[in-house]
């Protein structure tokens, strides 16, 4: 045991000395983690790429720039300057392709031609500018997919033929994690991806894009747990990075560690002096999170500092927030009235909506159960009619990934509206909306559903006295979504209609300790029980 702690207390006084203090684009000191990314520029310039790519590595690309411009006034002829500004062009791959513009895509073919241009200073630095090029050539020919698979196929082949550069392992893990299927339950992607970076992790523990995309890699319900020291470390690696202090929030959210995603949003939102955008994220991760904890106060705080944040930032992610943040707040609690007349705020015309039809059917699922549980048909129809509008449009988006989650959000609304109805086939439609919602995986940008279609499910089942049923589709809820408030109460409610008194109690007992510090003026298992009976 001893000589454990002495080697363990070795690893970290080497991985502190690792460490690397890098500075902001203004100066200002910070930290980011330690990254070198070989290139055959002068000293000065090598610097700054090494600036700019952990920068990239904690996707702060706006960030990226000025590090690549002072690194080509150190030396003119750093082609590679020019290859990672096409790289941190491209934004965050699990955005892909609604990130990236035809505009992008041309640019980046001209800094790929640029790159070749100023000046490229050994094979692996041409083999790094192939690889990207794949990506670029033919965009206006080939789809996303197939130019996505191209890039991942190549950049594993440069890792292949540079086995010393780990940065050319980081990178395709990057890339594979994040073209993975998401019909495959076997996460193949994820694991292979994972599996490259772990020795790494251990080499090199203080490189942030090696912390970052292991929590990436691990972001699917079974696998949660395996990314809990990656998501504990990431925080630390780069504190100048606001998206670094939110990532370990997608495992801590995948494990229901609500408190522990309150504080690494919280913190995520103060680190954001750069983009908007990182910390509407943060926001709707942290309103999420304090909604399962009952404190609905402080969810309301957060989504007035929404609301107030300057200049509505125009990103997939913000546009998100946007919408998810007030759905989300009626939602988690059952107020289908005032779901049911949730405005979309910005307001339409104040903000770009027809880019991000994703987001903006946020709006419109939140209204469309609203009126499918107060039993407006007329309102049903036209939230449907709309949901189908932008389930269009993100299919000229070529968004195809939306395109399914657009169409299971209508599947679930058509289910409950028929169930309230008391149509017999409103419950095996919501059987069928939850069957296809668990075949495919939530989109790095959300917590989790704006409302599980199980949970719907269980609801009814609840209503309609079929209490065994319920209970078991408010657990199997409860073991994609860990420590969901909701989900535990109807979990509660079920038992104690069936009969299964400690069940029933065990349910309770966990909602009192989640609860503790609910904020709202009435017990949280009062709430809780709220949420689900309303």
């Amino acid at each position: 045991m001893r000589a454990s702690l002495v080697r363990h207390a070795i690893a970290l006084a080497a991985a502190a000395v690792a460490a690397t203090a890098l500075a902001h684009g203004d100066g200002s000191p910070g930290k980011l983690g330690s990254v070198h990314f070989q290139v055959g520029c002068n000293a000065a310039a090598q610097r700054e790429i090494d600036l700019a790519m952990a920068y990239y590595h904690s996707f702060a690309m706006e960030q990226v720039k000025a590090p690549l411009e002072r690194a080509l006034q150190a030396d003119s002829g750093c082609g590679m300057a020019h290859w990672v500004r096409a790289l941190a062009s491209l934004d965050n791959p699990f955005g892909w392709p609604g990130n990236v513009s035809a505009k992008t895509l041309a640019e980046g073919a001209e800094l790929m031609a640029q790159a070749r241009r100023t000046g490229l200073q050994s094979e692996r630095e041409r083999d790094y500018v192939d690889a990207l090029d794949v990506f670029f050539r033919d965009a206006d020919k080939l789809n996303h997919a197939t130019r996505a698979k191209a890039l991942e196929a190549a950049l594993r082949a440069v890792a292949t033929r540079h086995a010393d550069d780990t940065e050319a392992t980081i990178l395709h893990s990057l890339v594979l994690s994040a073209t993975f299927d998401p019909a495959d339950k076997q996460y193949r992607n994820q694991l292979q991806a994972a599996s490259q970076l772990e020795p790494v992790f251990k080499r090199q523990p203080d490189h942030p894009g090696v912390a970052h995309y292991l929590i990436h890699s691990y972001d699917y319900p079974p696998l949660a747990a395996k990314g809990l020291s990656a998501a504990q470390r990431y925080s630390k690696i780069a504190p100048a990075a606001a998206h670094a202090q939110h990532m370990p929030s997608h495992i801590f959210t995948r494990v229901g560690a609500w408190q522990d995603s309150v504080e690494a949003n919280t913190a995520s939102a103060r680190a954001d002096s750069a983009t908007g955008w990182n910390t509407l994220h943060a926001y709707d991760y942290l309103v999420y999170a304090h909604l399962q904890m009952g404190q609905d106060q402080a969810a309301r705080k957060v989504d007035a500092s929404a609301k107030a944040l300057a200049g509505t930032p125009d990103h997939p992610a913000a546009a998100y927030a946007y919408a998810a943040i007030p759905a989300r707040l009626v939602l988690e609690r059952g107020d289908w009235a005032a779901a049911a007349k949730l405005p979309l705020s910005p307001a339409a015309g104040s903000y770009p909506w027809a880019k991000y039809p994703h987001a903006e059917a946020s709006n419109a699922y939140a209204r469309a159960l609203g009126a499918a549980a107060t039993k407006d048909a007329e309102a049903v129809a036209a939230e449907l009619a709309r949901l189908q509008a932008l389930r269009d449009r993100a299919g000229e988006l070529k968004l195809g990934y939306w395109v399914e989650q657009i169409g299971i959000q209508m599947d679930v609304v058509r289910g409950l509206a028929a169930a309230k109805r008391g149509d017999s086939d409103g419950l095996a439609a919501l059987r069928r909306a939850a069957e296809r919602e668990d075949a495919s995986e939530k989109n790095a940008v959300t917590p989790g559903p704006l409302l599980p279609a199980r949970e719907v499910l269980a609801g009814m089942l609840l209503e309609a006295g079929q209490a065994g049923d319920a209970l078991r589709e408010f657990e199997a809820v409860l073991g994609k979504e860990p420590n969901r408030l909701r989900a535990m109460a109807g979990a509660a409610l079920a038992a104690e209609r069936g009969g299964e008194a400690a069940k029933a109690r065990g349910y309770n007992d966990r909602i009192a300790r989640q609860t503790a510090q609910a904020d709202t003026g009435i017990q949280g298992l009062q709430l809780a029980r709220l949420s689900v009976t309303r």
